[in-house]
């Protein structure tokens, strides 16, 4: 799929080293138009660049609390997904291979040669399609809490349906019906601060990324045949309550991917980044650490 690279804005003129010998400088955050998408970035730490992609309907606020950790090794580089946190989306219509060229060409415009890349959800969904179609860009993968499958009937309908929800009541109506299925029971209760500000994360969707997402994880492409062509490590990091994609699914990928860790998240649910982030970013840092 061709990527068209229009412009790329630094806000902050500060810039820090964007990792080891790629030599590049990645601004603390900016802009990238790409596909007819603006779309925001933020980078924080230094050394060997990170990339982390969210998951549906979030932001790259996802990892907040993953940073500290992480930017201790690292140039931690997050991205907004069109039509989700500060990115903008022309219209509805989206793709995960959409979004992974969309993806590729903010890496093209901050001069990201080869990265170590992780995904959650969709975000994991999109860096399977990044890898097949630039498998040179990568030095290892984190797939965070998604799945290769493709859509069921049943799943299919209900991503559509939360789509026309979106339209019908608004994007904030998707916090009661998503948490659910984010975090587990017992982190609801206990965490209402957490919570309310991966709620936050939601409400601050567009209307065409709520939309356009969910049509997207209804129609994703099936990721399996991916999986035996990863030749670069690859970390498969699961909440161990995960009952939107649980265990059983980390364990297959992880089974049909050459020579790939899985690791399991005690107390976690889907979005076992933020519920258990110490744990998640103790994961991910120590797998990064471990390629250089």
């Amino acid at each position: 799929m061709k990527r068209t690279l229009t412009t790329l804005t630094a806000l902050l003129a500060t810039a820090a080293l964007a990792g080891g010998a790629q030599g590049q400088t990645v601004p603390d955050r900016g802009t990238v138009t790409v596909n007819g998408s603006t779309v925001f970035y933020k980078a924080t730490g230094s050394g060997q660049p990170l990339l982390l992609i969210h998951g549906y309907p979030l932001s790259g606020e996802l990892f907040k609390n993953n940073r500290a950790l992480l930017a201790r090794n690292f140039r931690v580089i997050t991205v907004d997904l069109p039509g989700f946190g500060l990115s903008r989306a022309p219209s509805a219509d989206a793709s995960i291979e959409n979004y992974a060229s969309t993806v590729l060409g903010v890496m093209d415009a901050l001069k990201l040669n080869q990265v170590v890349a992780g995904g959650m959800s969709m975000g994991g969904m999109t860096l399977f399609q990044m890898y097949k179609m630039a498998p040179e860009r990568f030095k290892g993968l984190i797939f965070i809490d998604t799945t290769a499958d493709p859509s069921g009937v049943a799943e299919k309908a209900n991503w559509l349906g939360t789509g026309q929800q979106a339209q019908e009541k608004g994007v904030a109506s998707l916090v009661d019906i998503l948490m659910p299925r984010m975090l587990t029971g017992e982190s609801r209760m206990k965490m209402p601060n957490q919570v309310m500000h991966l709620g936050s994360l939601v409400k601050q969707a567009s209307l065409n990324g709520a939309v356009g997402g969910a049509a997207a994880l209804a129609d994703r492409p099936d990721a399996n045949p991916i999986l035996p062509t990863i030749k670069v490590p690859t970390l498969y990091l699961f909440g161990a309550e995960d009952n939107l994609t649980p265990p059983e699914v980390a364990m297959k990928m992880q089974m049909n991917t050459p020579g790939s860790r899985l690791v399991l998240i005690p107390g976690a649910g889907h979005a076992a980044t933020f519920e258990k982030a110490d744990a998640a970013a103790r994961a991910m840092n120590d797998f990064a650490l471990s390629l250089r």
